[in-house]
């Protein structure tokens, strides 16, 4: 007799990720990264395993009931494998680690400078990524940016102050929202596969560096109208223009070989270059409203 229904094939990884988020099933979605993640590790893939061992971390992070079904042996295994992955020579480490080296030898407002232009390059792309449901504060990076910038040169208004505030605060929020990770939104990229919000992820979050650097001018401001010492400026949000999730995502290549990472990577030292040139104040404003139009993606 013959056998009218084969097997089923099992769902691959995508549908998985999918019918995840259609039923809202987070502790689902966690888990399926974090199978991603192991597999990647266990095969040397360390790049993909970053990726996706902390896109479940972010997953069951945001929210105690998703954290508490996914287990206490999931998190401590994903965490001690992210513990390992920090030791890898992989650019996701490498480059954070070169910036912060180079950071130390600058003076104090020069590297928040530096951080200011990274944050530049990502208005474009925060602007195309406003337009998703509960991602509306990307699009006031911009704003930020050039609200940012002023402030080095004078005190800013009570309302600028306060808009820095709440915006570092939205930035901060978005990462726990199902906006940001399980809804898997995203947009036309232009060069191939869509971009997703959810590939703001790597490199510790380019909303959390965002918001980082965006805190600590505000401390900056502060220590300023007081007459007191600076506070450490952070580095974080200078490597974060490179995208690399979404590269690690979507593509099969050696990650510093892609045309985009190689761009992006020129950009960042020609940036400390620059910074260490001691240009004026109208050079910085022309390099900032340059990378401010940038299409990261292109």
């Amino acid at each position: 007799m013959f056998k009218l229904f084969g097997k089923k094939e099992a769902a691959s990884p995508e549908e998985k990720l999918a019918e995840c988020r259609k039923k809202k099933d987070w502790a689902g979605l966690a888990k399926t990264y974090y199978s991603l993640g192991t597999t990647a590790m266990d095969q040397g893939d360390m790049n993909r395993a970053v990726l996706w061992l902390h896109r479940a971390d972010t997953v069951y992070s945001a929210r105690d009931d998703v954290y508490e079904k996914v287990g206490e042996k999931l998190t401590d295994d994903c965490s001690e494998r992210i513990g390992h992955l920090e030791d890898e020579h992989i650019l996701y480490n490498d480059l954070p680690a070169q910036v912060e080296e180079k950071a130390d030898g600058l003076e104090n407002i020069k590297v928040r400078i530096w951080g200011l232009l990274s944050l530049a390059r990502l208005v474009k792309l925060g602007e195309r990524l406003s337009v998703l449901p509960g991602c509306e504060a990307l699009g006031q990076l911009g704003w930020a940016v050039d609200t940012a910038l002023k402030a080095f040169q004078s005190l800013p208004t009570e309302e600028e102050f306060n808009g820095l505030k709440n915006l570092s605060g939205a930035l901060y929020e978005l990462g726990d929202s199902p906006a940001f990770w399980g809804a898997g939104s995203e947009i036309s990229s232009g060069i191939g596969a869509p971009f997703q919000v959810f590939d703001l992820n790597g490199l510790m979050g380019v909303h959390l560096e965002a918001d980082a650097y965006l805190s600590s001018h505000l401390d900056m401001i502060i220590a300023l109208s007081q007459n007191q010492q600076l506070p450490t400026p952070e580095t974080g949000i200078i490597a974060c223009a490179l995208l690399p999730d979404y590269y690690v995502r979507t593509s099969t290549e050696c990650l510093e070989d892609i045309p985009q990472i190689k761009a992006e990577l020129e950009r960042i030292w020609n940036d400390y270059d620059f910074i260490c040139s001691g240009p004026d104040w109208d050079e910085i404003a022309e390099r900032v409203s340059q990378y401010k139009a940038l299409d990261l993606l292109a």
